[in-house]
């Protein structure tokens, strides 16, 4: 069983790593933003995997609650001074903005 979760953790790194190459190389902040967030939901859930690998899912579980918690508010607060200063959109300089549907 060891195997299989360290199997499904190197898969979710490397998966981590298309998350990142979207951060660095995203053509908006929206993009760069949703990349973040796809980092951070993919380690809550290589910690819970890791608490699977240690058999200590009581600790890990809450490390990543927290951490979820984290990514969470951090993203919705990046997303709103993004939003505040019109920046999330490619378009949305010098008071022209962009309808999202």
């Amino acid at each position: 069983m060891n195997t299989f979760f360290l199997c499904i953790s190197l898969g979710l790194c490397f998966l981590m790593f298309v998350s990142f190459y979207r951060c660095l190389m995203g053509p908006t902040i929206l993009d760069r933003l949703i990349g973040v967030n796809a980092i951070g939901s993919k380690t809550v859930v290589l910690l819970l995997l890791i608490g699977f690998l240690y058999e200590r899912v009581d600790m890990f579980v809450d490390i990543a609650l927290a951490y979820g918690f984290l990514n969470f508010v951090a993203v919705i607060a990046a997303s709103r001074y993004f939003h505040k200063r019109k920046g999330l959109y490619e378009g949305s300089f010098k008071g022209e903005t962009k309808e999202v549907s």
